[in-house]
């Protein structure tokens, strides 16, 4: 059977799936998920839109409602994803595989654009995508690149790596910029001390991937960042995925392609 958003969703709903995402479903876009009470989701809603690399906007739910129609009719955001987060007052309290005992009425949900989306047109352009190759969750770094605050929102940028030549992260770069509602182009190549990043060996989220001779750590913006949010500003309640266990949608790569 021919993977797609559905049938991912379909295994993450049995509790077939409950590992990384990365590879699955390659053509179908691919979302993090974050659920905040209504009385939050206008200053979430403008955090998004003020830092828009980090946190680009694909779906935003009705109040209480756990489908996310446009991308994903007939969808359960309690469910079709492979592992979740329940955050309390900034501190991670739960890793739930579903999250029908922490769901609420007054929840407005949001999918945000994931790196995994461009992976596939790496992948398809001969460029290296280590954390797939060495079966591992891609390696994601707080950094000391401060987001936009808006209202109750505030804290610093996520990143994900990928070590690629020079000449590789250049190539990437192009591919990239087409898909901006997927993080588009790397924020930064290079040297990780200019991010705030001590030791690629001990990312904050994920697992550290293999850099071989004449690579370079390539950076992109990351949508794990609202995590980092949620620790900095201590909202009373926030749901999210778990770091590289994402949501996949119906919508393909290629309807991202161009959109900022």
């Amino acid at each position: 059977m021919t993977e797609t958003g559905l049938t991912v969703r379909r295994l993450a709903r049995s509790g077939t799936l409950r590992g990384p995402t990365s590879g699955l479903a390659p053509g179908y876009v691919q979302a993090n998920l974050v659920c905040v009470p209504r009385e939050l989701a206008y200053d979430f809603l403008l955090f998004c839109q003020r830092n828009p690399r980090p946190c680009p906007l694909l779906e935003v739910t009705e109040v209480g409602s756990p489908e996310p129609v446009g991308v994903a009719a007939g969808s359960d955001l309690r469910t079709d994803v492979p592992g979740y987060g329940v955050w309390h007052h900034g501190e991670r309290v739960a890793a739930p595989e579903t999250l029908h005992d922490h769901w609420r009425d007054d929840l407005v949900s949001f999918l945000l654009g994931c790196s995994f989306t461009f992976e596939t047109a790496l992948i398809r352009a001969g460029l290296p995508v280590r954390h797939v190759e060495e079966g591992r969750n891609v390696p994601m770094y707080r950094t000391n690149r401060p987001c936009r605050p808006a209202g109750v929102f505030h804290g610093p940028m996520v990143v994900s790596m990928r070590p690629m030549s020079p000449d590789q992260a250049v190539r990437a770069s192009v591919i990239c910029a087409r898909y901006p509602r997927a993080h588009g182009s790397p924020i930064h190549l290079g040297d990780p001390a200019a991010l705030g990043i001590r030791d690629l060996d001990r990312p904050d989220y994920g697992d550290a991937v293999t850099i071989r001779p004449g690579e370079i750590p390539v950076f992109w913006a990351c949508g794990v960042t609202p995590q980092a949010v949620a620790q900095a500003t201590r909202p009373a309640l926030m749901l999210t995925h778990k770091p590289g266990h994402m949501f996949l949608t119906d919508l393909l790569d290629s309807d991202l392609e161009g959109l900022g």
